[in-house]
Formats: structure tokens, sequence, C-alpha cells
């Protein structure tokens, strides 16, 4: 070990150095460290610096939750956001027409519901303005246009090292100290390509749903939509709103559910049924009710699953569609159904079933992924599979030495508020304990 670290590790245990952790947001840390001595230790470089509270990686709803957790409990943190504004996927990746799926009172975050006066289910553009105006509340200031770049536990120091870059200046690094580390990335941080044989040569336009903003650049034209969840299933209602020719193409099975239920949200009479019945009945009357309000699904091209919407989200933390308006258009068939794809020629697509037709525009609704294993240096909490806690919902939100997991356990923004609070608690307990808060 160098003098430099042997004489941070001493800092950081002795209780000289322990920071109440209280500081004016709107200050850079590292003027924040060189302002307040007995607060924070200031590397051999102005920037590597020690924080006194909690990492945490993500501006996104989840990230918001635990700082906001976290200073309600009187303990500062610092938020690394690689992006230039608070929930980025839903200020710069997200389609205009785009909802809350579920009903604001299942989505709002911890210490602070939604105006009254907000509908049902808010708009992307009155959600993101609750996000800015929880982010004022409790004096959040992420530092923006930092990407993480690699994340690890140093064993000498016991302290997590993070590593970022300035976006635009990919040369300037800054790193950081710290005993707590909280991952809030989200599960949908990069995008995912599909490959289909002859995509990249396409003679038409491509485009991922994180670059589609409305229909109307599409109007008269015949596009196709890879992926039948949420996404691609409201991208297909938009297209027909701005007089486009959607098509999309259904390679599994899905489950549609209509988005209300006997006069309330489907997802709010599930979780009631469940505090009565067991997943796989609560299953049966869903798809019951379903039938009645839908039909047969499967003799438009739509097959359901064998295993039922809940049990199904359970296992594979796929989500069942709520449905919108987009089946009454399959149904007319303003909305074409069609089987996987086979392969791409210049502007013609042939599918399994041998049919071919040329489309004008193909539109991406392929999902994301977590990005954790490419920066996190640590394979305990995290799965290199899909970047997702390897424990399930309840039990994915803790690791070893430090390190928590927000927002990634496929339970939306209900489950954000369980882990943003149990992380909030655990921290505020260990420095209780130490006698430091």
């Amino acid at each position: 070990m160098d003098h430099w670290s042997e004489s941070e590790g001493k800092r950081v245990h002795d209780p000289i150095f322990q920071p109440r952790i209280s500081h004016n947001c709107r200050q850079p840390v590292e003027e924040f460290c060189r302002e307040r001595s007995t607060d924070a230790a200031v590397t051999r470089s102005e920037l590597c610096t020690w924080v006194p509270g909690p990492i945490i990686v993500g501006a996104g709803p989840s990230g918001l939750a635990v700082a906001a957790c976290l200073k309600e409990k009187g303990v500062d943190s610092l938020i690394l956001e690689r992006s230039n504004c608070i929930a980025s996927l839903w200020q710069l990746k997200t389609y205009d027409r785009l909802s809350l799926h579920l009903p604001r009172q299942f989505c709002e975050l911890p210490l602070m519901p939604f105006p009254a006066d907000y509908p049902i289910y808010p708009s992307k553009e009155k959600f993101v303005a609750y996000l800015e105006k929880y982010a004022a509340r409790f004096g959040i200031c992420p530092r923006y246009n930092h990407a993480v770049v690699r994340a690890e536990y140093d064993e000498k120091l016991l302290l997590w090292r993070v590593r970022s870059q300035l976006t635009g200046r990919m040369e300037e690094e800054v790193e950081y100290l710290s005993r707590w580390l909280v991952v809030a990335t989200g599960e949908n941080a990069e995008v995912v390509q599909p490959e289909i044989d002859g995509l990249k040569e396409f003679k038409g336009t491509v485009v991922h749903t994180s670059a589609y903003k409305t229909g109307s650049a599409f109007a008269g034209k015949r596009v196709l939509v890879v992926g039948c969840g949420n996404s691609g299933m409201e991208v297909c209602l938009d297209l027909c709103d701005h007089n486009a020719q959607p098509h999309i193409v259904v390679r599994d099975t899905v489950h549609i559910l209509p988005r209300e239920m006997l006069g309330q949200s489907t997802f709010g009479l599930s979780m009631w049924l469940l505090k009565w019945f067991p997943v796989h009945v609560v299953d049966r009357i869903l798809l019951l009710v379903a039938r009645t309000m839908l039909g047969d699904t499967a003799r438009l091209g739509l097959k359901r699953p064998t295993v039922g919407p809940l049990e199904l989200k359970s296992l594979s933390g796929k989500t069942p569609v709520l449905d919108v308006g987009t089946f009454a258009k399959i149904r007319s068939g303003d909305i074409k159904v069609l089987p996987g794809i086979k392969k791409i020629s210049g502007r013609q697509v042939e599918f399994l079933d041998t049919r071919s037709e040329d489309f004008d525009a193909i539109v991406l609704a392929t999902g994301y992924k977590s990005n954790v294993p490419f920066w996190l240096k640590d394979r305990e909490l995290f799965s290199d599979k899909d970047g997702l806690p390897r424990k399930a919902f309840p039990n994915g939100w803790k690791g070893e030495r430090g390190l928590y997991s927000v927002g990634l356990t496929r339970r939306g923004l209900m489950g954000t508020s369980v882990d943003a609070r149990r992380i909030a608690h655990d921290i505020e307990q260990q420095l209780s304990a130490e006698g430091k808060l």
C-alpha cells in the first residue's frame, strides 16, 4: 500500500474525519471537499474525490427515490448521471404519446404523492414535471454528463472506487471514493438491437423506439413494427392515428389485457385479488374477464402463453400488454399481425410463414437491457447474463460491502419505492450504530 492509500485509509476509519453528511447540492463536489477539510479528504489529484455519503449511479426515478429517502434521514448523497437531465430515458428516448401504464397511485415515489389534479394515467410530460418537482423538493442535484465507466471495491481501503468519464471529453476522467455504492441505472439502460438477416441492408428507414417520437413522419407509408410489447402496440396505434399502414411482428406468445376491468384498473384489481387468492387463481380470473371483453385473441395471430400473465411476469419479467386501443385496430384490420421474420432483402421482408411484403420503414420495439455488467466489477449481487440482481424481489436490493441495487427487480416504480426505503434505512442504521448520524 503506498503512502497516500495508507493515509487515506486511516482517515476513512478515523472518527475525527467522519462527516456530518450535509452540503449545498449546488456546489461541485470538488469545491465542497476543498472548502470543508474536516468533512472530506481530497486525494493527491483534484480529479479523485472522497464522497462522505453514498454514490448513486443514475438520476432516473430510482436514483431520485434513494436520494430523497436518504435526505429524509439526514444523509446526503452524490448522483452521477451520464446524460444532461434527470430521467433521461423518459425525456429523451420515449415517444410523444407515452403515458404511465399504471394508475398514478402505483407509480408515485416515496415521500411525495402526485398532485391531486393529475389524471389517472399521467402523460410523460406530467410525469417528468413530477420528477423535477420531486428533485427540487429534496434538494437533489445530480452531477450531469458523468458516465460511470468502472466501479470496483478496493479491498485495501475498504471503499468503492467509481470512475466516471465526462461526456464530450472522453480523455477526462474523475474518480470518487465512498463506503456505499447504489446502482440505479435501471433495466432500460441500453437498447436491444435484434439480429435479423439483412436488417443492416434494408433500403428504407430503420429506427428503434428510443428514437421514435411520432407517426407523423410515416404518414402514408407501410411500416413494420418488430416487437409486440406495450411499446410496440402503442407505436402501432400512433402510426394508425397518423395515417400510416402499420404491421406488427408477433414472433412469440403475448398476453393482452384490457387496461381496465370491472370498472377499475386491471393492475389495481390484480393487487386486490392477490390479497385473497393465489397467483394462479388470479390469473384465471384475469384471463376469463379478458376473453369476455376481447374475445379469442389467438384467431388474430396473438396466441397467449400457457402460463398466466402474473405468473409469467414473476418468472421471466415479461410484462403483459395493457391495451389502450390497439387491439380494436387489429380487429378492424387497420393493424396487421405478422409472424417472425426470416430475412430482409432490400425493402422486401420474408416471414416464417413464407409470405413476403415490401415496407418503407421498420420500427424496432425490441426493448432495452441493463448495462451493469459493463461497468460494475462485482459478480455476487448482479448476474452476468442480464445485469439484474441474482436474487428475486424483494431480496435483490442489497449486496455485500455497501453495494445496493434499486429499480432493477422488474417490479416497476412500486418495486423502486420498496428498494429505496430499505436502502436508506440500512445506511441510516449503519451510521447510527457508529454514532455518526
